[in-house]
């Protein structure tokens, strides 16, 4: 194995009472105060999720969508919670094709799904946690009303849709542009209609009497059959909302929808991996690329490479590009469509697969398999900004897409794309939770002003054609990108871990796992390493570009690396040093807790003791 020690911006924080590390510092501490408490990591867990609704209001909201992985201790079970909401009933291809789209647009009320979060977080509390629906909420509601200090990329963000929030959303403008300018970075930010919506859902839960159970039943009711669904279907019928097609449009959601839908607990997916078994969702995420990446990479001597030199990278990128493939083929809604994915994790599918890597070439072409004699196509719309475009070696900076669309991070190149929210945590009990709740995002839609918060804008990765396994149709769950994991090693329950990033997730979710496993990095080292993606794939989100041969690194990767990568036909785009990824993790390794976070961004933090 070649030991990769190097040196890190924080310490791997080790403790044996418990460890919380997510995106903000803000719901670290909250996850740790409910542990405190007396709480266990699932009342942890929803405490910082409601927590981020508030302090990221531009990577995540009450509107959106969360996948969930619990270990619980009591039961020695591992369990997906899946809170991605689906299409609703009106979201047919008939009627999007007849508005003149081609795809769904990436903004505005055409483009929400049913809002999964709040159901998701009750189903934790009633089903794992232990504490009242009142010691949960509180510290939300707290930051909601009484302030939070924005961080530089809120500003940022406002900054870059705040014309459209003048001109169009008046109702985002009278929250996030107070006194009609954009709030500075370290400005104490409230969002009081949001904590007037949270406090009603508590006052609804408790004055319904009953237990603990029933509290979060009533308070569950109070949304999915009650006044936030009222307040989500009016808004939905009565306003026309401009979105990136340049056109005005309703939405089709209705209350009906937020009734009919509940999240489900599923049996998560396995692949077993040397002495770890990896643990992730089903296909209606893009989770399971990391389980066939793995698959494909099981026969190579990964301990033998410098996880940054040319010979790791570029195996690591090809083989990326085959289980993205798959993805874009035939992942979707195992509930309406037939994902082969048996065939897709066996060792002799991801055999025959492994044999197209030409360790001397980057491939440049979109290659999905035949698993199980199953065939499917990959959509290829091509970036502007993409290979024939792209000055080898420089930055390519998009500046044509409309503000506010994509996944919402603005980045330093003038991007809005990558990123989201994630947790994870892991109590003194072995119990663990790991969550990556995204959309909703302050520029994804229109604030609805009765409730303080705005619709995702999930159901833009669905395409308008009928014969994609990730098409369009009432009910259906869009092939998310959001994604979560766990590990197993050597039979017991070990990691928790994940990122925020859109098709980035689970590329820089594999490089810590596998820098951990193989070069002996503890989790800090492996999260602060030098990082890449490919953009290789059409983009999840719009304008579904697909950029063939594009792979973005950190500048921190040794030049020599960089050359080799380009002799080889990478396309290689170079970004700053510290730019790639917002990784989190934890394990229970013997008596020890341990948690690390990434530094990228200035927010996320881990904690314990």
């Amino acid at each position: 194995m070649i030991q990769a020690r190097q040196f890190t911006t924080r310490p791997e924080i080790q403790g044996t009472f418990g460890v919380v590390t997510s995106t903000h510092w803000l719901a670290s501490a909250v996850g740790m105060a409910m542990l405190e408490r007396g709480g266990n990591a699932f009342d942890a867990g929803v405490a910082a999720a409601f927590t981020l609704q508030v302090v990221e209001p531009h990577l995540n909201g009450p509107g959106g969508d969360v996948p969930v992985m619990v270990y619980d201790q009591r039961t020695k079970r591992y369990e997906v919670i899946c809170g991605q909401g689906v299409a609703p009933a009106g979201a047919t291809l008939a009627h999007y094709k007849s508005l003149g789209l081609d795809l769904v647009p990436g903004t505005g009320l055409l483009a929400a799904c049913v809002p999964g979060t709040f159901p998701t977080w009750m189903l934790v509390l009633e089903r794992y946690g232990t504490m009242r629906l009142r010691d949960v909420l509180e510290p939300a509601i707290g930051y909601a009303r009484n302030g939070y200090p924005l961080v530089h990329q809120i500003s940022e963000t406002i900054a870059t849709v705040a014309d459209l929030f003048r001109e169009h959303w008046p109702t985002s403008a009278a929250v996030y542009l107070p006194g009609n300018a954009v709030p500075a970075p370290g400005t104490l930010f409230r969002n009081p209609t949001l904590a007037d919506t949270y406090a009603r859902l508590l006052r609804e839960g408790e004055s319904g009497g009953g237990g603990r159970e029933a509290e979060i039943a009533h308070a569950r009711r109070a949304w999915s059959e009650g006044f936030v669904a009222e307040a989500i279907g009016r808004f939905c019928a009565t306003e026309e909302i401009m979105d990136v097609s340049g056109r005005r449009n309703r939405g089709v959601m209705t209350a009906d929808d937020l009734a009919r839908w509940q999240p489900t607990i599923e049996a998560p997916l396995a692949l077993d991996y040397g002495r770890y078994r990896v643990l992730k969702p089903g296909p209606w995420s893009q989770s399971p690329t990391l389980l066939q990446q793995l698959a494909l990479l099981a026969d190579d001597d990964l301990a033998k490479m410098s996880p940054t030199s040319p010979d790791f990278i570029h195996l690591w990128v090809e083989t990326a590009k085959l289980a993205f493939a798959d993805r874009e083929a035939f992942y979707g809604d195992p509930d309406f469509t037939d994902v082969p994915m048996t065939e897709m994790l066996s060792p002799a599918y991801n055999a025959e697969r492994r044999k197209l890597v030409d360790m001397g070439t980057a491939s440049l072409g979109q290659r999905p398999g035949s698993p199980g004699g199953k065939t499917g196509f990959v959509n290829e719309r091509i970036s502007s900004g993409g290979p024939a475009a792209a000055g080898v070696g420089e930055p390519t900076v998009r500046r044509d897409r409309p503000a506010g669309v994509g996944e919402p991070t603005v980045r330093r190149d003038g991007l809005t794309r990558g990123d989201t929210c994630h947790v994870d945590i892991v109590d003194r009990h072995g119990n663990m939770f790991t969550a990556t709740p995204s959309g909703g995002w302050l520029q994804s839609s229109p604030v609805i002003p009765s409730l303080g918060f705005a619709l995702g804008s999930r159901a833009q990765m669905f395409w308008l054609d009928e014969r994609r396994p990730d098409a369009l149709a009432p009910g259906r769950r869009p092939r998310t990108t959001l994604s979560v994991g766990m590990a197993m090693r050597d039979g017991e329950p070990y990691m928790a871990w994940g990122t925020p990033g859109g098709d980035q997730q689970d590329q820089w979710n594999s490089q810590l796992f596998l820098r951990h496993v193989h070069h002996g990095m503890n989790l800090q080292e492996a999260i602060d390493a030098p990082t890449w993606h490919i953009e290789h794939f059409p983009n999840s989100f719009w304008p579904r570009e697909a950029r063939p041969g594009v792979l973005v690194v950190e500048g921190r990767l040794p030049e020599a690396t960089i050359e080799e990568l380009r002799r080889r036909g990478h396309i290689v785009e170079v970004g700053p040093n510290w730019s790639e990824g917002r990784l989190s993790a934890a394990t229970k390794d013997g008596p020890f807790l341990k948690a690390a976070a990434n530094a990228r961004g200035m927010q996320g933090y881990a904690v314990g003791r």
